[in-house]
């Protein structure tokens, strides 16, 4: 896993590079990250509104395409809020895998 978390720090620190660069810092208050993941979440809907279950399991690539862009957005939104905040997103999501497993625990065999 050690390869994922480097690549994830490396992702993050493009990110803080990339909005460095162009003086956004001071645009990305958790607030705003956050309301802007959710409208890039929205974006992402978009692409399935009005497909049958069936529909949205077989899509053209053209339209992965645009999907995977918006996976994109939702993902580095993400890492930014986390990085603002100051959370790291492996060890949130064990947790919350953790969490899960005893919430909904499988059923015995």
């Amino acid at each position: 896993m050690t390869g994922m978390t480097n690549d994830l720090q490396s992702l993050t620190q493009a990110l803080r590079d990339f909005a460095q660069a162009r003086n956004w810092e001071q645009f990305h208050s958790p607030k705003n990250l956050a309301c802007a993941l959710s409208v890039e979440a929205a974006e992402l809907l978009e692409h399935f509104q009005w497909l049958t279950e069936a529909q949205s399991r077989d899509l053209p690539a053209d339209k992965r395409a645009e999907i995977g862009t918006e996976i994109a957005d939702v993902f580095l939104y993400l890492l930014q809020l986390a990085d603002k905040l100051g959370i790291d997103v492996i060890e949130a999501a064990r947790s919350k895998m953790l969490l899960n497993a005893r919430k909904y625990p499988a059923p015995p065999a």
